[in-house]
């Protein structure tokens, strides 16, 4: 299987009410904006959009509204981080019959497996839909690393067609391309290392900090694709202080803080995520009110 994925898809937000419920209409509001701006591709119930705070009937409810917003301009992919192989299945069949692009996998949550373990996991909830699947690797969070070697194995795996790396280490794409070569795509899925990861072969980037700076992140991607590292270069540096909360524990809520001063969101979070508060939230306002201070005129 071939995919066409390449560009910024942000992990969009999920935007709540006060009492914690979903605000459907402001997540469509987030969603039509991204799209409005021109980005490339759509990831819903990831980290960054709270998919393990969410029940299974609102992953569900929130895939049906982006698919609907999304209106095929652009591919629609829904993370899918499950705490068993039978969960994982489930949501996948639903994304399909929903009509989603894509899905993004993660190993199950909670319990760290063997090798073969991972494996069989991705390999069973391949099975589920026809959906074409990216694997997201996130080993500083997740305590699981899907090794070069790992990745021979799964891109065996028909449906599989894109790892996304989170490792923070950009010569891991050198080792990965080494390992799969053009057989999977390869994205970057840590803000602060997207020229690097770009620079050695990375097709697309799964955002966090679009969500606020959607333009700028395509027009980083794009000076990247298109060899302009000078011009990519003073972009980055004025762009970086933001893309560093990306890499933060609580990258959540500093995103959607900083959604809140570009009023593109709100930056309420469900619990046990609290709202930044102190230092933590004066700092991100600080590093938001200096970028704007210095927001650069895109040509």
């Amino acid at each position: 299987m071939r995919v066409n994925w390449g560009g910024v898809f942000p992990a969009v937000t999920t935007q709540f009410n006060d009492d914690f419920s979903i605000n459907y209409d402001a997540t469509g509001q987030v969603i039509d904006a991204l799209i409005n701006d021109g980005v490339s591709g759509l990831v819903m119930c990831g980290t960054v959009g709270e998919g393990c705070s969410l029940s299974a009937t609102e992953k569900r409810q929130i895939v049906e509204l982006a698919v609907q917003k999304a209106a095929g301009k652009i591919p629609v992919l829904v993370g899918i981080a499950e705490y068993t192989t039978q969960l994982a299945q489930d949501l996948a069949k639903d994304c399909q019959k929903l009509g989603a692009d894509g899905i993004m996998l993660l190993p199950a949550m909670v319990y760290k497996p063997k090798p073969h373990e991972l494996v069989q996991h991705f390999a069973e909830v391949a099975k589920a839909s026809d959906l074409p699947i990216m694997l997201y690797n996130n080993p500083p969070s997740y305590n699981v690393d899907i090794t070069p070697d790992l990745a021979i194995e799964l891109a065996k795996i028909d449906t599989v067609v894109c790892i996304k790396d989170s490792s923070g280490v950009a010569n891991r794409f050198v080792d990965m391309y080494n390992a799969v070569g053009d057989d999977l795509l390869l994205f970057c899925g840590l803000d602060d290392v997207v020229i690097e990861t770009m620079a050695l072969g990375a097709k697309g980037w799964v955002s966090g900090m679009s969500n606020v700076f959607p333009k700028e992140g395509q027009a980083l991607f794009d000076l990247c694709a298109a060899g302009k590292w000078d011009d990519a270069r003073t972009l980055y540096r004025w762009f970086m202080p933001l893309l560093h909360l990306d890499a933060r524990p609580d990258l959540v809520q500093c995103i959607k803080l900083s959604e809140r001063l570009a009023g593109r969101g709100s930056e309420l979070t469900r619990p046990p995520r609290l709202i930044l508060e102190g230092d933590d939230r004066q700092h991100v306002i600080d590093i938001f009110n200096a970028a704007m201070a210095n927001r650069p005129t895109l040509t």
